[in-house]
């Protein structure tokens, strides 16, 4: 029986550092910076690409992070919630008590993020659809919305 190599050595591009780090070639990205890299701010929850709370950003766009192989990753820019420069957001969302347990507010944020960054003049309904990739437990949604339109507000 041949030996099947199982692993490999990859290079990623986390919150602009590169880590070079074994993976085995079915693990997720999620695994990987959470269990591997310590970023305990991609959360798990679903594991199947429903909840958005393991929600990064890969070259600017949201992405379940359950959802992809870390060996897909390489060559990509990948931010967690760690990465996340401009305060702006988090601000208003603590402002605005769109913060309530915390679970899924790592994955809102980052999605909120690219909201503001890929459509700077959402409607109602782009906010809708966006945010509908997410799941809030607490059901703070009127908050997070509220808060995603006052960053759109200010950025106008």
């Amino acid at each position: 029986m041949e030996n099947i190599e199982t692993g490999q050595l990859i290079k990623l591009t986390v919150n602009e550092q590169s880590k070079e780090i074994y993976v085995r070639n079915s693990e997720t990205l999620l695994h990987t910076l959470r269990e591997k890299l310590g970023l305990m701010g991609v959360k798990p929850g679903c594991y199947n690409g429903d909840c958005g709370s393991c929600t990064v950003l890969i070259d600017g766009i949201p992405i379940n992070a359950c959802h992809i192989l870390s060996v897909e990753a390489v060559g990509y820019q990948i931010m967690t919630i760690e990465g996340l420069k401009d305060q702006t957001i988090p601000e208003e969302f603590i402002k605005n008590w769109a913060i309530q347990c915390g679970y899924c507010t790592p994955g809102f944020i980052l999605n909120s993020y690219a909201l503001v960054q890929n459509n700077p003049d959402a409607d109602d309904a782009a906010i809708d659809e966006w945010l509908e990739s997410n799941i809030c437990r607490c059901t703070g949604y009127q908050e997070i919305k509220e808060s995603v339109k006052n960053i759109l507000n200010v950025k106008r």
